[in-house]
């Protein structure tokens, strides 16, 4: 049976400062703009979580939801939600950009044994990274 993809949406908010301790300050403040403010700034994210697999014919379903949500809920939502990434240790030597947010937010959910296929990562109404591995 050829495989099928759901995606979930999610949805939290965290602080972040973009600042990497390889450029000095000027250099900082010429690439990461008003995004380096030492105080930091926020974003109301949106997740898009795709996993997929084969149709099972007891059910009807290519994955799992209620397994889904809790693995979102616990690895990213609630670690994540209200939280100043630039502290926690996944980020730790690491600028927060949304380019790594995502990776990071791959790993997690890796490691919860999800059948991954896609995460998506609305972190501005222009702003909207992606990663996929290469299977």
């Amino acid at each position: 049976m050829p495989d099928v993809t759901l995606t979930r949406v999610y949805r939290f908010a965290s602080a972040h400062r973009l600042h990497s301790p390889h450029l000095s300050a000027a250099e900082n403040a010429r690439v990461y703009g008003k995004c380096n403010n030492p105080n930091g700034h926020g974003h109301n994210y949106t997740l898009e979580v795709t996993v997929g697999g084969p149709v099972d014919p007891a059910t009807g379903f290519c994955a799992d939801l209620p397994a889904l949500d809790r693995a979102v809920h616990a690895g990213v939502v609630e670690h994540f939600d209200h939280h100043d990434l630039n502290t926690l240790p996944e980020f730790n030597g690491l600028v927060p950009t949304g380019e790594v947010i995502v990776q990071v937010i791959w790993k997690r959910l890796a490691a919860a044994g999800l059948p991954l296929r896609a995460v998506r990562l609305h972190e501005t109404r222009d702003n909207v990274f992606e990663y996929r591995e290469e299977r």
